[in-house]
């Protein structure tokens, strides 16, 4: 589906659902739910912790969608909605990932085991780990412009950051996927 194709279909389905038409806000579930949850699933890293972001995600979204005022904002409005969401779980595990560090870098130092990966064979491999260690928020920025294909406007609006902040952070995670290349990934 073109994207022109999806933006005037999920236009018309906000409409359709602010009108009470449960269908439609089944079909605009259906015509999204993929998109969202790759983007809650490259913020929390683990597909449980996906799901249970996008249950909460749709159950904003449901609550919220009648008070869009611009259908055409949908994709933003949503991925946004998701995105806080995301966070909203990532700070309430916060506590739990820490302890769980402490624990593995405790058994790090009682028992030492080579963990580095050989050298990638091809280009392909090498970008996809060399984009595994990148931080949960440069990869989310990645996924927004490469694979959900967002504009630099859109992300901004997604992620509340201005226009520029955007710009200068794909800039730098370029820059840093670049180096990560030329040394080797580490």
């Amino acid at each position: 589906m073109s994207t022109d194709t999806k933006q005037v279909l999920t236009e018309f389905l906000v409409l359709s659902t602010q009108r009470d038409s449960e269908a439609a806000f089944r079909d605009l579930y259906a015509l999204w739910h993929h998109d969202l949850r790759r983007l809650a699933l490259v913020r929390v890293e683990q597909p449980h912790a996906a799901d249970e972001v996008m249950a909460e995600a749709w159950l904003a979204i449901a609550r919220g969608v009648r008070r869009l005022d611009d259908p055409a904002c949908f994709p933003r409005w949503a991925m946004r909605i998701v995105e806080r969401r995301a966070v909203d779980w990532v700070r309430r595990r916060c506590t739990e990932r820490a302890h769980s560090a402490v624990a593995t870098a405790e058994v790090d130092r009682l028992a030492p085991a080579n963990l580095h990966p050989s050298e990638p064979t091809d280009e392909i491999t090498a970008l996809r780990r060399a984009v595994a260690v990148l931080p949960a928020d440069a990869r989310e920025l990645l996924h927004l412009f490469y694979d959900a294909g967002r504009s630099i406007a859109e992300i901004a609006a997604i992620l509340d950051i201005p226009v520029g902040t955007v710009k200068s952070r794909l800039f730098t995670v370029r820059e840093i996927l670049k180096q990560k290349l030329n040394q080797g990934i580490r």
